[in-house]
């Protein structure tokens, strides 16, 4: 058993004992030559002696608790996971999980884990009532996927709202194991709308600052629009159904620029909007954090964003197809209210 190569490393080193034991050796030298505490040299002499060569095949039974983590109870915790809910909470915690089924918070945390449950969040979700849905997801989408030829595709949205917030105590800088620490309280220094435009061509972004969002500031971007693209182009604006987008004096001025063509989207789906995902990106980087003692700072460092993202600009990459989107709205229709709408 020792000579084999066969012969698992654990039974032979135990075989190696007995050998040494018939040679005569003492325990505590038997110990030092293999490698072993003395009590294993004396715990595998006695099993050779009761049970024979038999007896070093295989570990005896260890002592110790029966599982108690039948089958039957991991699947009662993940139903009772997914389809109720405990006195007086929203949603189940894992100790309080554990207490109803009298086993330990980690045991009901592994299940969780195991079956990707996590009842601590939420996602939230608005469905389009528009009428127009899947015309207007097959609209937007084919000019993703699908560009015209001779025309110039533009994501057109505005941030509205954006304040200019100075904080109550300077900044503390970053430091090794500390973040950079802000007060928690501000002073507003008014707001400014950034109105912008994404190429669906290069990832380009045409970008202004106004001090608000009313039709005339609307036009007053297309017209600036009009004159920071080829002249030779068709453009066609993707936007929301916002109001001003919509307004008597705006139709009329795209009465007389014929090579603007507006695609609005469905309606409670900025998700279609590509615009929304810089704006997301601008959010993040720079005015979420950033310290602005008035709207004019505020309106530069956007500037300063854009002049940025424009040296370097990327598209966003759209992959999904309109049926795909549409497969999707009709599960998540039969899933919440049964049919197939």
């Amino acid at each position: 058993m020792v000579r084999s190569g066969k012969t698992p490393q654990r039974v032979a080193m135990r075989a190696r004992l007995v050998l040494m034991a018939a040679d005569g050796a003492s325990n505590s030298e038997t110990a030092r030559v293999v490698g072993v505490s003395r009590p294993t040299v004396l715990l595998w002499r006695d099993r050779f002696e009761q049970f024979g060569v038999a007896g070093l095949l295989k570990d005896a039974p260890r002592p110790g608790r029966k599982k108690r983590l039948t089958s039957e109870l991991v699947q009662r915790i993940v139903e009772e996971t997914q389809r109720s809910k405990p006195k007086a909470a929203t949603h189940w915690s894992c100790r309080a999980m554990a207490r109803r089924h009298q086993v330990s918070h980690m045991t009901v945390q592994r299940i969780w884990q195991q079956y990707r449950l996590r009842p601590h969040l939420v996602q939230r979700f608005q469905m389009s009532d528009d009428p127009r849905l899947v015309e207007k997801v097959r609209d937007v989408v084919g000019l993703y996927l699908n560009p015209p030829d001779k025309a110039l595709v533009l994501s057109v949205d505005e941030k509205s709202q954006i304040q200019a917030l100075d904080r109550t105590a300077p900044v503390l800088p970053l430091r090794p194991g500390v973040p950079e620490r802000q007060t928690h309280d501000y002073r507003r220094h008014g707001t400014t709308t950034l109105f912008a435009a994404l190429s669906m061509l290069d990832g380009k972004v045409i970008g202004e600052c106004r001090p608000r969002h009313r039709s005339e500031d609307f036009l007053a971007f297309l017209r600036r629009i009009d004159q920071m693209t080829p002249r030779g182009l068709e453009l066609h604006l993707i936007v929301d159904n916002y109001g001003t987008h919509k307004s008597e004096l705006v139709r009329e001025w795209l009465e007389g620029h014929r090579r603007f063509h507006l695609h609005f989207t469905p309606t409670s789906s900025s998700w279609i909007n590509q615009v929304e995902r810089f704006f997301a990106l601008i959010t993040e980087k720079q005015i979420r954090r950033g310290v602005h003692r008035s709207t004019q700072a505020l309106e530069a460092a956007i500037r300063s964003y854009l002049d940025a993202h424009n040296e370097a600009p990327k598209p966003f990459s759209w992959t999904k197809s309109a049926d795909e989107i549409l497969d999707c709205i009709r599960r998540h229709c039969q899933r919440t209210s049964g049919g197939g709408h």
